[in-house]
């Protein structure tokens, strides 16, 4: 009978096709593992529904507002001035913070309709910025952006140079004046750039005289005690093409007792007041005839124990050369002084007798303190007001000295 042999060979062929059966079946579990692990098989419709409501919940979460800023991230060189802008579509700004390296933050507002926001003040120069803006969609979902950049470095530069001086004591009429190192074209946006407050408030206005003179003053002489403070912030300015300021500075004075002094050019007096009261009436000698002295109010700009007064300086030639004029204090820039006067005889009181100076008694060498020139100028500061009538000048130009007093309001503001 054959079936030994048979069943011998069977039992090797049963092997090796078992262990071919095995492998089939080992292979059999490993594909349903992957295949399972991959969401294949019956599993595979259920995983495919999962994955899409996933996205869709993502896509969902997500904001629809897109936040815009420019200059772009990382830019050099970029304008002071309107450059900066942060934009927002498919939904509304919320919030814009721009702040240099020292954490300063630059003011700026948010459009009514929240598209845009755009700064309040121009960029300080060479610095750099950075900028985390906020907004959101309908829904209220948010969305964010940063960026940073570099302005630019000027080659050309302007400063103003100031009147009075940081911590002075100044009288009523003391403006406060600057005066620029070059030519201003854009004075809209040089005004912008200077903060002035007072204590108590006041309306204070500036006026330009040419392009680089600006005099800032109330409409009535300051009231005795108040405090000014004035922030200068140029530095990023255009002040006019390719000219930039360079400078950021505070500037704080106090304004003293009110004393204004009016000097009568037809009765030879000066009445001096202090909060409107006449405390002292002095002689003086004024213009003579062809060289009268101005009409109007006019400031005290400087003080001088002693000084030369030459008549070739202010167009008069040889007519006078006087090295040691005691006690003089300058009106105008065109040479009006009022100041003590050790040559006049007996012209105080009487006659008018000078170039178009005030002249008041004094002695030479001003020793005398004594005598009506010594008083006057102890008792006076910067800022002072002298106002002269019944001269047969005409009034004094507005920009002849710190004398914008002789402007109108109106004019001023103008």
């Amino acid at each position: 009978m054959n079936v030994r042999p048979i069943s011998g060979a069977s039992v090797d062929a049963r092997g090796r096709r078992g262990s071919k059966g095995l492998l089939a079946l080992a292979s059999g579990v490993l594909l349903l593992a992957v295949t399972a692990c991959g969401g294949g098989g019956a599993q595979g419709p259920a995983s495919g529904e999962g994955k899409g409501k996933g996205s869709e919940t993502a896509r969902s979460e997500q904001s629809q507002a897109v936040v815009t800023i420019a200059p772009e991230n990382g830019a050099k060189s970029v304008n002071t001035s309107g450059a900066l802008k942060v934009g927002a579509t498919k939904g509304k700004l919320t919030q814009v913070v721009v702040k240099d390296t020292k954490g300063t933050e630059i003011a700026g507002r948010i459009s009514a309709d929240g598209s845009a926001w755009t700064p309040d003040i121009h960029l300080a120069a060479s610095t750099k910025y950075t900028v985390h803006a906020l907004a959101k969609d309908s829904e209220g979902r948010e969305a964010a952006e940063d960026s940073s950049f570099t302005t630019l470095t000027p080659e050309n530069t302007f400063v103003g140079y100031f009147t009075p001086e940081d911590g002075s004591t100044v009288g009523v009429g003391m403006p406060f004046s600057l005066r620029f190192t070059r030519g201003i074209t854009a004075p809209k946006a040089v005004e912008k750039a200077i903060e002035i407050k007072t204590e108590p408030a006041v309306e204070v206005a500036g006026h330009w005289f040419g392009n680089d003179r600006l005099d800032f003053r109330p409409e009535q002489y300051w009231k005795a005690g108040t405090k000014v403070t004035v922030k200068l912030n140029f530095d990023g300015v255009e002040g006019r093409p390719g000219v930039y300021g360079k400078q950021t500075k505070t500037v704080s004075f106090t304004i003293g007792r009110n004393q204004v002094s009016v000097v009568d050019a037809k009765k030879h007096t000066m009445k001096v007041m202090r909060e409107g009261k006449v405390v002292k009436t002095l002689p003086i000698t004024a213009g003579a005839p062809g060289t009268a002295t101005w009409n109007g109010q006019m400031v005290i700009t400087e003080k001088l124990t002693v000084t030369r007064m030459n008549g070739e300086t202010v167009g008069f030639g040889g007519e006078y050369d006087i090295k040691d004029v005691p006690h003089a204090m300058r009106l105008t820039n065109s040479g009006t002084f009022i100041h003590g006067n050790y040559w006049g005889g007996g012209a105080f009181g009487n006659y008018n007798a000078s170039h178009g100076c005030v002249g008041l008694r004094d002695v030479r060498g001003g020793y005398d303190s004594g005598v009506p020139a010594a008083w006057f100028f102890n008792r006076s500061m910067i800022g002072d007001v002298v106002v002269v009538k019944n001269s047969q000048d005409r009034t004094v130009a507005p920009d002849n000295g710190m004398n914008g007093w002789n402007m109108s309001w109106e004019d001023w503001k103008a």
